[in-house]
């Protein structure tokens, strides 16, 4: 058994937060303070963080509810990011050590989103070992549309049609730092047809943009000085993800989205392993966007799934009463 200790995250920990997730074998930019802080208020932090003589050796962003505890509700992905050398057998224990940790918390339940395989900088399912001999059980299963660099599929007519509209049309793909402009179509599309608004405001995602400038980027069709859609990406060292995809009525009809998404995969982001289009679920996966992750897979997009696992803490407790 390895001598680990766990410390519920403090504010003072947040460069060495900061400096591990960009030395873990599994961590992203979501996972960096000055990301996941950005909604601290709409959402409780109980991150922990895991020593190994006196060593940081794993982390984990969290957010808790009543005596549900998640990682993490605020964010796509979370889960155990671990040392570049964590071994099957480490992670269980820690996985262990963090379920007997919130037991005797009180809390009941423990909802975990582990990061998706392809962010990993080295394979990195320990956790979904740890899981399946914790008995846990997934909750939600969404799916995403991936291109894998190694072995692409060539875009659909459909959607090759759609480039020779824009280009026909005088469209052109720009990088922008103004996000209103897009924003206003975005927040226009999903308004009529889903009665919601974009996850992030467009003050939020200003400042995080700011924040990580090379790690989130916007790329809009633009004509005659309009810009009539647009995609904003996220950027990790093995994927760019697809944020937001929008366009406005006239930049459907002339197929701008196909045009950027040509520009990107071909131009602007050759050498990244895989281009992630995201998911296209509602009801944890339940519900399956026919029409959108059609038009993703037009792009060669293949299957890669975002799971959401369930574990029961009570069996985990260390205390003679609760």
């Amino acid at each position: 058994m390895a001598d680990f200790l766990i410390k519920r995250y403090m504010p003072e920990f947040r460069r060495e937060w900061n400096d591990f997730v960009e030395t873990s074998k599994n961590g992203t930019f979501l996972l960096n303070r000055d990301y996941m802080d950005y909604h601290s208020d709409r959402f409780p932090d109980c991150s922990l963080t895991i020593f190994r003589n006196g060593k940081l050796f794993a982390l984990l962003p969290a957010s808790a509810s009543a005596d549900v505890v998640c990682s993490h509700p605020g964010l796509t992905y979370g889960g155990l990011v671990v040392n570049r050398k964590a071994t099957v057998e480490e992670t269980m224990e820690i996985f262990t050590l963090v379920c007997s940790h919130f037991a005797d918390e009180g809390f009941s339940t423990f909802i975990y989103k582990p990061v998706p395989h392809i962010y990993h900088r080295l394979p990195a399912e320990e956790d979904l070992y740890a899981l399946f001999r914790a008995g846990a059980t997934i909750k939600a299963r969404n799916v995403s549309a991936v291109v894998c660099r190694d072995s692409r599929l060539p875009f659909r007519k459909i959607r090759i049609d759609g480039i020779r509209r824009a280009l026909a049309a005088g469209v052109r793909v720009e990088e922008s730092s103004d996000f209103a402009p897009f924003w206003n179509v975005l927040t226009n599309n999903l308004l009529s047809r889903y009665s919601t608004l974009p996850v992030h405001s467009l003050t939020e995602i200003e400042k995080l943009a700011a924040r990580f400038p090379e790690n989130i980027r916007l790329f809009t069709a633009m004509k005659e000085g309009c810009t009539l859609g647009g995609v904003l990406v996220y950027i990790t060292p093995t994927v760019v993800h697809t944020q937001y995809i929008s366009a406005s009525q006239e930049g459907k009809s002339l197929g701008v989205i196909d045009l950027v998404m040509q520009t990107l995969l071909d131009r602007t982001f050759p050498s990244h392993r895989y281009f992630d289009f995201g998911t296209s679920n509602e009801k944890g996966g339940k519900f399956l966007n026919a029409s959108l992750i059609y038009q993703k897979e037009g792009f060669g997009g293949r299957a890669v799934c975002y799971d959401t696992y369930e574990t029961d803490l009570r069996k985990f407790s260390t205390l003679q009463t609760r």
